[in-house]
């Protein structure tokens, strides 16, 4: 929401400097992101008058002309063809940017004349679109003075950000209402901000314009006024120069009235040219595949259900956020009809979410405008066309009627300081809540109606139309604290136990900080990436439960059900800035049909190892690099690494044969490891192996009788331990770790551990050395002992088909 200092000013009867107004926005919740001086950029150009014009010696469409800035004559060339003696206008000197021309200007000669600046058109100054001659002043225009002074340019640009929930604050009247309460000035009554004695209807000769509503449901009220004979010109100057502060291009004069009153009041207003339409006009539902071709140049097609205007030829208008370009105004226009409608805010926000349209006046009307304004907001409208266009108006056509029913609530004024934390004295919470608009009424402990002097236990307070956010006592408390103010409200401390703090984190919590440094401090860089990616890279692995119905972004419309895809495009994006080893990861959830998954997700690109003398060239990643990050990563978790099985390919998404998962039995799968596949790795643009990794954390089963990641009392053992190795011939598919397995298990009281450390394959025969520890207890091992549990090494491999080689 944009505004000027001057146009507040209509509206605000204050003294208040700019930081003074801008500082009170933020202090009663309407955050200032901005405050732009339009005149800033064009402070060097000066009101100036030609003195003299004679024709070029050199050019027949050139003029030398001496122009007076107010420090005496200056010798300027100038091609317009409107530059003349005695003109005033505005002049730029050597030095001046030009921000329309896009150059700075310097003294040159312009065929074989010295031109010591340049006198200026109103497209060359970006404050308006004229360009056939230089800007032309009235003859009493102060020479000397700078333009942004003399034209009003040099006022201060707010840019507010309003909450969705504060419609009322969408136009300039509402903002300083605000600003009023909060004890910065006065609020002008309406009726002198538009220079009337009232703001009524305008009591027009014979009947109203023929229209009527088909759509309760979408458009509960629309209301109607002709004006005949109209003539559609420039608008007057302060309105042009108010929109062309905010951003808005002038357009004419009929078109700039409904832009201003939208800005100015929050009401928005459209204007239909009568020549234009065939018949009435109807609020209607659209009939399914209608189409409109809208104000923007753009044709739209409608749904079934969408709340048009139309009349028996064909649809004009998107109700409630963009008119049409067949009935629109122009140039031409002599008789015009002005439409101020109410549209239900619910109807206009899933129209535009359909259509992908935003506009103004949408997000006026889906917030919520004020139902009970139609007949002032219209009575205004057509006051300022009769005012500026002429013409005569007709009669009022009122059809339906807008959902303006007044809430009443009741108020205890003790809960500012029970919900609100700040003790504010009645009497000024109920001047609060009636400069804000509302209707307040003491009430005793009966709950009947007692004089404002006397003593009073509650208020009876009748809600503002325009304050449809208002549903009930709390939002009161917040209207009084905020105008109040939020930093009276007094600092207190938290209540705590005596004694120690408990630890407040969840056990995921401890998990994910344990695995955010373990990941770290292997080298790992972390990643956040969205929750939503595209159905492009949902594709890539395998598709989405989950569709966002409106997304902020095609890029973010499916749910994750990897962590996968957001690194990788992480990955392709460090390496297009030229990383040539990419390590990260990211902790964070996928998004299942039955729900969310805990996940830790790894990706490994580029280069393991640089090349180096010792090692010649670069090595890439590969599937044992990420399964070694996984294993590291499971064993910080606290998973039973010794007890993981290494089985089967991962899936469609990785590569046959460099992939695999780690699994507690056949159906508890903890990860996921390997190379992806060459097709993944393409559809995210990325070249190479990429080595990656999903770690299932909600998988991992919970140690029993133990929370969280506390560990017992180190007790070192008494008595060294023992090694001794093994070699077995083993079966050709046999795998090592299951071989390593049956081992460690096969005297689970003395086998501490169990490691493999050479692997010899020769013909159809593979030769598997394994290195057992064993931990004596109160006493070292006997010979009988040790020779016991040698047979169930043996006994164990045996039932693997492993043989003790001789």
């Amino acid at each position: 929401m944009k505004f000027t200092l001057s146009w507040l000013k209509e509206h605000l009867e204050t003294d208040a400097t700019v930081d003074q107004v801008a500082e009170a926005l933020t202090r009663i919740g309407l955050e200032v992101e901005g405050i732009e001086n339009p005149g800033v950029a064009l402070g060097a150009f000066r009101v100036a008058k030609v003195l003299s014009a004679e024709r070029h010696p050199q050019a027949d469409k050139l003029q030398v002309l001496s122009v007076d800035a107010g420090d005496g004559p200056v010798q300027v060339v100038c091609g317009a063809p409107n530059a003349r003696a005695g003109l005033v206008g505005v002049f730029g000197p050597p030095g001046a940017y030009v921000p329309g021309a896009d150059i700075t200007l310097k003294v040159a000669a312009i065929r074989g004349v010295e031109s010591r600046g340049m006198m200026c058109s109103a497209r060359e100054l970006q404050i308006g679109e004229g360009h056939e001659g230089i800007i032309e002043l009235p003859g009493d225009a102060p020479v000397g003075t700078a333009y942004p002074d003399y034209v009003g340019l040099s006022d201060p640009v707010f840019d507010v950000a309003i909450t969705p929930n504060r419609q009322d604050c969408m136009g300039v009247r509402g903002i300083a209402r605000d600003l009023a309460a909060a004890g910065l000035g006065t609020l002008r009554p309406l009726a002198e901000v538009y220079r009337r004695d009232a703001i009524a209807p305008i009591a027009g000769e014979g009947a109203g314009p023929d229209v009527r509503i088909d759509d309760p449901e979408g458009c509960p009220a629309f209301y109607a006024q002709a004006v005949s004979g109209v003539v559609n010109g420039s608008s007057p100057e302060w309105m042009r120069r108010y929109l062309t502060a905010i951003g808005q291009k002038p357009i004419s004069v009929l078109v700039d009235i409904t832009n201003f009153v939208s800005v100015d009041l929050g009401r928005p207003l459209h204007v239909y040219d009568r020549a234009k339409l065939a018949g009435p006009l109807v609020a209607r539902r659209a009939k399914a595949d209608e189409q409109v071709l809208a104000l923007n140049g753009k044709t739209y097609t409608l749904a079934e259900g969408m709340t048009v205007i139309a009349d028996d030829a064909q649809v004009h208008d998107i109700g409630g956020i963009m008119g049409g370009e067949d009935s629109g105004v122009s140039d031409t226009t002599i008789d015009v009809l002005i439409e101020c409608a109410y549209f239900t805010p619910e109807a206009i926000a899933r129209t535009g979410q359909k259509l992908a349209l935003t506009s103004d006046a949408r997000q006026r009307f889906e917030r919520g405008v004020d139902p009970a304004f139609l007949e002032d907001g219209l009575a205004i409208a057509t006051g300022l066309v009769l005012d500026h266009c002429g013409g005569t108006a007709s009669g009022i056509t009122r059809a339906g009627s807008a959902p303006n029913e007044r809430r009443i609530l009741g108020y205890d004024p003790t809960l500012a300081e029970t919900l609100g934390g700040l003790a504010v004295a009645p009497a000024r919470q109920q001047a609060i809540l009636e400069s804000l608009g509302f209707t307040v009424a003491p009430l005793d402990a009966n709950g009947d109606p007692v004089e404002v002097e006397a003593a009073f236990d509650a208020f009876r307070v009748t809600v503002p139309t325009w304050r449809r956010d208002i549903d009930g006592p709390e939002d009161l408390v917040e209207e009084v604290i905020r105008i109040e103010g939020l930093d009276k409200v007094p600092s207190m401390p938290l209540p705590r136990a005596p004694g120690v703090a408990r630890p407040t984190a969840t056990p995921v919590q401890l998990l994910e900080r344990k695995l955010r440094r373990t990941a770290a401090a292997r080298g790992l860089a972390e990643a956040v990436t969205w929750s939503f990616i595209s159905e492009t890279e949902a594709a890539a692995f395998g598709g989405g439960a989950w569709t966002l119905a409106n997304p902020i972004s095609e890029d973010m419309k499916v749910m994750r059900t990897s962590l996968l895809p957001g690194l990788l495009a992480a990955a392709e994006r460090n390496a297009k800035r030229g990383a040539d080893s990419i390590r990260l990861f990211e902790i964070g959830r996928r998004y299942l049909a039955d729900g969310e998954r805990l996940t830790l997700g790894v990706v490994l690109a580029g280069d393991a190892r640089p090349r180096g003398w010792a090692q010649g060239k670069a090595r890439g990643f590969d599937a044992f690099d990420v399964k070694a990050e996984a294993l590291a990563l499971l064993e910080a978790a606290g998973a039973p690494v010794g007890n993981l099985q290494v089985m089967g390919e991962a899936g469609e998404v990785w590569h046959p044969g460099q992939s695999a998962t780690l699994r507690l039995g056949p159906k508890t799968v903890l990860a996921a490891f390997g190379i992806l596949h060459p097709s993944t790795v393409r559809a995210f643009d990325l070249s190479g192996d990429v080595a990656a990794v999903e770690l299932y954390l909600d998988a991992i089963p919970a140690k029993r009788g133990q929370q969280g990641f506390m560990r017992p009392a180190y007790t070192p053992p008494a008595l060294q331990a023992v090694t001794r190795d093994f070699a077995f011939l083993v079966p050709a598919e046999l795998k090592a770790g299951d071989l390593v397995r049956a081992i460690r298990g096969a005297d689970k009281a003395a086998i501490v551990d169990a490691r493999l450390f050479d692997r010899f394959v020769k013909e159809d025969q593979t030769s598997l050395a394994v290195e057992v520890t064993l931990q004596p207890g109160a006493k070292s091992f006997t010979d009988e002992e040790l020779k016991g549990i040698a047979d169930k090494v043996v006994a164990a491999a045996a039932k693997l088909g492993a043989v003790l080689r001789g």
